[in-house]
C-alpha cells in the first residue's frame, strides 16, 4: 500500500499511526459508547462543527480530491477504499462528498446487493475481485468483503466455519492484492448508540431519509452488543501491518467527513498533475447551420 506524504497541513503518518493506538473498540472507547464505557469517554461532545466553516473547509479538500483523481487516471494507479462501521454512523455521506465533483468513469462506488442463489456457491471474494479497480481507478466499497465477519455472522447467514475461514483468508487476500500494487485503505466509522438512536428517529420522520432504514437495520437495534463483539473479534484478525483500520469518530458527521477525507489525501503520494494553462478554442463558423424550427420538437411541459 502506496503510503506518502500527509496532505498539506495534515498529520505525518506516523502521528496517524499514534492516534491509531487509541483507537475505538465499540466497548467502553469514544465514538461507540459501547458497555463498559468509561465516565471520561461519556464527556460532554465537542461543539458541533459551524457549516460554514465545515463547507469552506470541504471545498479545499474536494479541490484535492480532483488532485487526486487526475494524478490516478494519469499514472494508472489503482485505489480501493472501504468504508465499514455502525448503521447510521455517516459512511453514505462521506462518500457522496468524496465522489460529489469527481467523474464517475474514474471513481466509482461498489455498494452490492445481497448474494444471488448462484453467487452464494461461489467463492466469497470472488464478486468483491470483480469489483475492484483497474489501471486508472478509484473504487469507493460502500460495505465490502467484511459483511461476511459482521452482519452476516451476526444474523446467522455464514456459519462459523466460515467466519473463522474469513478470518484466516482475509489477511492474506489483502496482501496479495497489496502485493500487486493496489492501494488499499479500510476505514471503521465509529457512532455511539445514543447518535445512532438518533439518526435512525430522524430517518423515521424524514421522508427523504426513510428508504435508508432497512429490516436488517431495524434487526441490527436488538443485536448491539453482539455487533460490538463481532466487530472486536474482525479487528483483532484483520487489522494488519500490512492493511490497517483507520477508525473515523463519526458522532459529528461534518467533522468524520473532513476528518476522513483528510486522513485519505494524506495517505496517498499524489501529485498535482492539473493543467497549468487551458484556454477555450474559437468556435467555427456556422457554415449556414440552421437549427429546426421549435414547433418541430416536443418540450417537457414548463411546471416551474
Amino acid at each position: 500500500m502506496m503510503r506518502g506524504k500527509a496532505y498539506a497541513g495534515g498529520a505525518t503518518l506516523a502521528d496517524e499511526k499514534g492516534k491509531k493506538k487509541a483507537k475505538d473498540s465499540d466497548h467502553g472507547v469514544p465514538g461507540d459508547g459501547g458497555p463498559g464505557a468509561s465516565h471520561a469517554d461519556k464527556a460532554a461532545p465537542p461543539k458541533k462543527l459551524d457549516r460554514a466553516a465545515y463547507e469552506h473547509e470541504l471545498i479545499k479538500l474536494q479541490v484535492e480530491l480532483v488532485k487526486l483523481q487526475e494524478w490516478v487516471k494519469k499514472g494508472g494507479h489503482r485505489v480501493a477504499v472501504v468504508f465499514e462501521g455502525r448503521d447510521a454512523a455517516g459512511k453514505g455521506g462521506t462518500i457522496k462528498r468524496i465522489t460529489e465533483h469527481l467523474n464517475p468513469r474514474v471513481v466509482r462506488i461498489a455498494a452490492l446487493a445481497s448474494p444471488s442463489d448462484r453467487e452464494k456457491t461461489e467463492w466469497y471474494f470472488q464478486r468483491y475481485v470483480a469489483e475492484l479497480p483497474a489501471a486508472g481507478e478509484i473504487v469507493l466499497f460502500d460495505r465490502s468483503w467484511y459483511n461476511r465477519a459482521g452482519v452476516e455472522r451476526v444474523m446467522g447467514f455464514a456459519t462459523e466455519d466460515q467466519v473463522w475461514e474469513f478470518f484466516r483468508t482475509c489477511p492474506e487476500f489483502e496482501r496479495m492484492l497489496i502485493r500487486d500494487g493496489l492501494t488499499l485503505l479500510k476505514y471503521w466509522f465509529s457512532v455511539s448508540d445514543d447518535e445512532q438512536e438518533r439518526r435512525f428517529q430522524q430517518r423515521l420522520k424524514t421522508p427523504l431519509k426513510v428508504w435508508k432504514l432497512s429490516p436488517m437495520d431495524l434487526e441490527s437495534r436488538m443485536r448491539w452488543v453482539e455487533y460490538s463483539k463481532a466487530k472486536d473479534e474482525m479487528f483483532s484478525y484483520t487489522d494488519t501491518k500490512d492493511s490497517p483500520w483507520w477508525v473515523v469518530n463519526a458522532d459529528d458527521k461534518r467533522r468524520a467527513r473532513l476528518n476522513m477525507i483528510h486522513h485519505l489525501l494524506g495517505m496517498i503520494p499524489y501529485e498535482d498533475v492539473l493543467p497549468r494553462e487551458m484556454e477555450l478554442p474559437p468556435r467555427p463558423p456556422d457554415k449556414g447551420y440552421a437549427r429546426p424550427p421549435i414547433e418541430s420538437q416536443t418540450f417537457i411541459p414548463e411546471v416551474y
